[in-house]
């Protein structure tokens, strides 16, 4: 049975090869997502998370990747509806940037915040609002992984061996048991798995 500890639920979205790897040797090069990513589970995998979710959670690299890319979708022709709803809601939502380097937010409802990933997590689980979604920042979920403060595990399996790279599960993580709360397979063999951390 999945408890909720109280507060916002903190969950983590990560596309992943079959051998773990959330990028290859270059990790600018995503063109091993790109043939899956497209796909009716990959794209309601997301739409499902974003219903829940008032906050995102973004390291640097990450926001200046998503925030570059996603408002453009908006309105462009063609653009599948559940692209352009994340592509909105992504723009409209709360979003909190984690970085050293930036002082200023060059986007909107953006608030930069130079601490330690647990504490900032800490201070919005503490205030009002639905899940914080953490999207794809490999760094942020490595860390709360670490802290054991990941409520909810969402993952998209792409059935591909990258072979090289960094893994997101990293060997000393603190034990645990986590149920599955959702699962889909589709096209090209892609899988959506949601798993809840049991505490």
């Amino acid at each position: 049975m999945t408890e909720q500890t109280g507060g916002r639920r903190v969950v983590t979205n990560m596309s992943l090869s079959l051998d773990g790897r959330y990028a290859g040797r270059d990790p600018l090069d995503m063109s091993w997502v790109m043939p899956y990513a497209h796909t009716d589970v990959a794209r309601d995998h997301m739409a499902a998370l974003q219903e829940t979710a008032t906050t995102a959670l973004l390291g640097r690299v990450n926001a200046e990747g998503f925030l570059g890319f996603w408002p453009t979708v908006i309105g462009a022709e063609g653009v599948d509806p559940r692209d352009e709803s994340f592509a909105e809601w992504l723009v409209g939502t709360d979003k909190v940037v984690l970085s050293s380097t930036l002082t200023d937010a060059p986007w909107e409802r953006t608030t930069v915040v130079d601490k330690p990933t647990a504490d900032v997590v800490a201070e919005l689980t503490a205030t009002e609002g639905g899940d914080i979604l953490v999207l794809s920042s490999a760094s942020v979920i490595k860390a709360l992984l670490a802290a054991d403060r990941v409520d909810r595990l969402a993952l998209t399996v792409f059935p591909v061996l990258l072979g090289d790279g960094p893994r997101l599960f990293d060997d000393g993580l603190p034990a645990g048991r986590w149920s599955l709360a959702g699962q889909a397979a589709g096209e090209h063999g892609t899988l959506s798995l949601v798993y809840d951390r049991v505490r």
